[in-house]
């Protein structure tokens, strides 16, 4: 599945986007409700099965962080409509950039591959010999476009984001997102997580203000790894969806490019996944996760 199912009616709110986990609604007051379900998206299909709870994880993983980052972000009010407490916050509208704001502090994944093929990512070459999981002397900001629905996210220079925002934006983006990622990472760290890389949204109000929006240094935006087991040279074990990833390509039979719908997950995937993201929530914020 591409595209969303149908967002659920909330009296009051008048539904205008769903994306792969949020569903986004316009109040009467003019003020927008954001609601994460508990859909669950891998290689740029929406799965067809949910994974419980993970709507509420992501909710509450984010307001924690946004409480601890204390930069300017989108929450105006957790009071939102009952039928979807827990999941939903009430934001303020803003004019978003059109680039994935993207920290690495490790290489892996899309990164891995950039390294490999040129040796660079994103067109910041590195030093040679590098490996899967191996630490960066510095982090990088390595940017991507926004992907519609069904579509990959590519990664793309950050000359690009100065063509596509401007000079002034684009690098006071590059410096919020190493600043916020730097700063998320040590405070991960000192929780025996390790923070690999993460995705930021940023918006503008009106008057130009910066604003971080969306989720924040969640299980489903981030790479987190549990830092007593890191490794440098083979795959980690992991807090997130790389778990999901993980079983669709070496587990599951699915080829990834035959065109085809990726198959249920099984149960025992299903409650791993719940259960690493409640745990990252847990081993992160010191609060017990209560459904």
């Amino acid at each position: 599945m591409t595209t969303p199912p149908a967002a659920p009616e909330i009296p009051g709110a008048k539904h205008i986007h769903s994306g792969k986990v949020r569903d986004l609604y316009e109040l009467e007051s003019g003020e927008l409700l954001m609601v994460a379900s508990d859909r669950q998206s891998a290689f740029d299909w929406i799965l067809s099965t949910p994974i419980p709870d993970k709507g509420k994880v992501l909710t509450a993983m984010s307001l924690w962080w946004f409480e601890q980052l204390g930069v300017p972000n989108h929450i105006l009010s957790t009071d939102v409509p009952a039928e979807v407490a827990g999941r939903a916050v009430i934001c303020e509208k803003l004019e978003m950039f059109p680039v994935e704001c993207v920290a690495r502090g490790y290489l892996t994944g899309s990164g891995l591959l950039d390294y490999q093929a040129t040796g660079a990512v994103c067109g910041i070459p590195l030093p040679s010999g590098l490996v899967e999981a191996s630490r960066l002397d510095e982090a990088i900001f390595t940017p991507a476009t926004k992907a519609d629905i069904g579509e990959h996210d590519e990664n793309v220079s950050y000359d690009a984001v100065v063509a596509t925002v401007g000079a002034e934006t684009a690098a006071a983006l590059r410096q919020a997102t190493l600043d916020i990622y730097t700063r998320a990472r040590a405070m991960a760290e000192e929780r025996g997580i390790i923070l690999a890389d993460t995705k930021f949204e940023f918006g503008a109000r009106p008057d130009g203000t910066i604003v971080l929006a969306d989720e924040v240094l969640t299980p489903d935006s981030s790479r987190f790894w549990p830092a007593e087991q890191w490794e440098p040279g083979r795959l980690q074990p992991s807090y997130d969806k790389q778990i999901i990833r993980d079983w669709l390509q070496y587990e599951s039979g699915w080829d990834r490019h035959s065109g085809e719908a990726p198959p249920p997950l099984t149960d025992e995937v299903i409650e791993r996944t719940r259960s690493a993201y409640i745990g990252a929530y847990e081993q992160l914020t010191g609060r017990t996760f209560t459904a």
